[in-house]
């Protein structure tokens, strides 16, 4: 995994604006602190941060070829995970390769078959590759959005990069908000819509999305989409077939050049990677694999069930370290550590996040990275199998709401009245478009119809929050996490699977859970969903009241002119009045507090102008 960034610009000489392309590759070091590279034009940048993974002697970057008359030049932030099958096309056309990095097989695919060449691709990858005699650049992103890709459009030219925080070095693009992104920040955050980068004028490429960029001008095509087919396997079939398509995501993301490690939960997700790797090292006698897990300090004391979260992690854990025989290490973060990394969540993220969600997660990336380069993770089974409860309450299901945060109630009662009067009805938009992007078939169930909505409105939002998270705070350390329930062809089976089959046993996640239970623990198989653990600890709420206190009283602060004192006071002195979370299943009162809390850093430190 890397950090890419670029510069495309007729109108001046960026060979002059080394101070603004030093301070943009700068900017995204973390994401590849092992080696930089650029290569620079009068009119073209392009920059590259290495975190050495494959090949890594002859994958540096920027890579150029020659072919044809043609000089095409990438810079690529990702991993292909059918690198040698496309290689093995390419020799037979008479290609030949230097070394053995997906880098090299890429540059090669897209010299000899154009922007047809995504059509091949399996992996998680963004990737810009510039045609020097013809002046185009070609820009994609994967199918899924795992890997980001930024851009800011201006008259005259194009920059572009994997964080916002590049774009906003080169000078180009200004830290300005309009009424837009304050909808997104305070209706829909933490996730955003697509191709909204929430300020002024930043846009991403959406999943399965590329686009060209030449004279001026940029030309956006959607290259893949989820669509509704007939799922005619049975069951008994449709269960080997998702154990098949898992396992061999699994597997292929096995592949790495360097030390790899596997995040363990003791849930479903994890446990299967953890427990389909543990084979495949075995019967390829490379030892024991090893694992990790996050716990916080006296969450042992603290716990309390939940119906969101019905039990703690620890015993499953340690059934998974045995049955496995992992090399396990559990790193436990204290309390005042994950709301002071609340600050590097912002800057990882460029925007308020997913509070200690975000900060833990940066917090044990960083303890990761300390002894490995690559991990694997369970992250998006939920999304896609049918993991969260709100798949599973009738009284939600076919409600008009995003499910994950239903009422707008709470983020209204911390606004000023007559502020961003309409973000409900922004919302309601956002949703309304999602559904219209689930594609259907004529014979569909209104059960299934409605299930597809859901998989799109999870897609586009909750799963790409996550995955937004996952990646920002892992490459904040360097660390590259690789998530295989993403795996493309996986997400399209899922997605075409009917209901009755998928909730196998009327349970969540049923068909994975049936497809594994012969390899897996039967306690771990059928253990009840419970999400990402947070902290349990008094001390957190404490310390975010008497920060948001402090900014309550700030001068000068931006949040004075937005929010309504009362609202947020009444949170901090009765946070059990919160009857149901701020987004997803744990942003509750402390949570809240702490979203405000990064909502200040953000603004102060960014020097973010509201322009509306």
């Amino acid at each position: 995994m890397c950090g890419i960034a670029g510069w495309l610009d007729d109108t001046v000489d960026l060979r002059e604006r080394r101070h603004e392309l030093c301070a943009m590759s700068d900017s995204i070091k973390s994401r590849g602190p092992d080696e930089h590279g650029e290569y620079v034009s009068n009119s073209c940048a392009l920059l590259h941060r290495r975190l050495s993974v494959i090949d890594i002697e002859n994958g540096k970057q920027p890579m150029q070829l020659q072919l044809n008359g043609e000089k095409y030049i990438i810079v690529y932030n990702g991993e292909l995970y059918n690198t040698n099958e496309i290689r093995d096309e390419l020799l037979s056309l008479g290609h030949s390769f230097i070394g053995h990095s997906d880098t090299e097989v890429l540059l090669h695919a897209y010299a000899q078959f154009g922007k047809k060449c995504v059509y091949k691709l399996n992996g998680i990858f963004a990737f810009c590759i510039y045609q020097v005699n013809a002046k185009k650049l070609f820009m994609c992103r994967d199918r899924v959005g795992v890997k980001p890709l930024f851009y800011y459009k201006y008259n005259g030219g194009i920059v572009f990069a994997s964080e916002i925080k590049a774009l906003l070095k080169s000078g180009m693009a200004k830290p300005r908000i309009n009424e837009t992104g304050l909808y997104e920040i305070f209706f829909l955050g933490p996730a955003r819509t697509l191709k909204n980068g929430v300020f002024k004028g930043v846009k991403e490429l959406r999943p399965g999305e590329m686009a060209t960029y030449k004279n001026g001008k940029l030309y956006k095509e959607t290259y893949y989409r989820i669509l509704a087919k007939e799922h005619t396997d049975s069951v008994d079939a449709t269960i080997e077939k998702t154990r098949y398509l898992l396992t061999d995501a699994i597997n292929r993301q096995l592949i790495t050049d360097v030390p790899m490690c596997f995040f363990l939960s003791g849930g479903l997700d994890s446990s299967i990677i953890c427990k389909t790797a543990s084979n495949y090292y075995k019967d390829n006698n490379l030892g024991n694999i090893s694992t990790y897990s996050v716990e916080y300090e006296d969450n042992r004391k603290y716990f309390t069930k939940s119906s969101f979260q019905p039990n703690a992690d620890f015993d499953y854990i340690s059934t998974m370290v045995k049955d496995t025989s992992s090399n396990h290490k559990e790193v436990v973060l204290d309390t005042e550590s994950v709301f002071n990394a609340l600050y590097d969540s912002v800057v990882a993220r460029d925007l308020p996040g997913y509070v200690d969600i975000d900060s833990s997660l940066l917090l044990f990336c960083k303890e990761v990275k300390k002894d490995y380069t690559v991990a694997l993770s369970g992250e998006c089974a939920d999304e896609l199998f049918g993991g969260y409860p709100w798949y599973h309450n009738k009284n939600i299901l076919f409600e008009e709401s995003f499910p994950w945060s239903r009422s707008q109630d709470i983020r209204r009662s911390i606004l000023k009245k007559g502020i961003l009067k309409n973000g409900e009805e922004y919302v309601l938009t956002r949703y309304f478009d999602t559904i219209r992007r689930a594609d259907k078939l004529p014979t569909d169930s209104a059960v299934d119809k409605r299930m597809r909505e859901m998989f799109m409105l999870n897609f586009n939002y909750f799963m790409q929050c996550l995955l937004e998270r996952k990646d920002r705070c892992s490459m904040y350390n360097g660390l590259e996490v690789r998530v295989p329930f993403c795996d493309y062809r996986l997400v399209e089976y899922a997605y075409n699977m009917p209901w009755q089959i998928k909730a196998y046993g009327k349970r969540e996640k049923g068909i994975i859970r049936k497809a594994f239970e012969d390899i897996l623990p039967n306690e771990i198989c059928y253990r009840k969903k419970s999400p990402y653990p947070k902290t349990h600890n008094p001390q957190y709420f404490e310390l975010c009241s008497n920060k948001v206190k402090e900014i309550l009283n700030k001068k000068g602060s931006v949040l004075n002119e937005l929010l309504d004192k009362d609202g947020v006071i009444d949170i901090i002195e009765n946070p059990e009045n919160i009857s149901s979370p701020w987004y997803g299943q744990l942003m509750r009162a402390p949570q809240i507090l702490a979203y405000i809390i990064q909502l200040d850093y953000w603004f102060e430190n960014y020097g973010v102008v509201i322009e509306c």
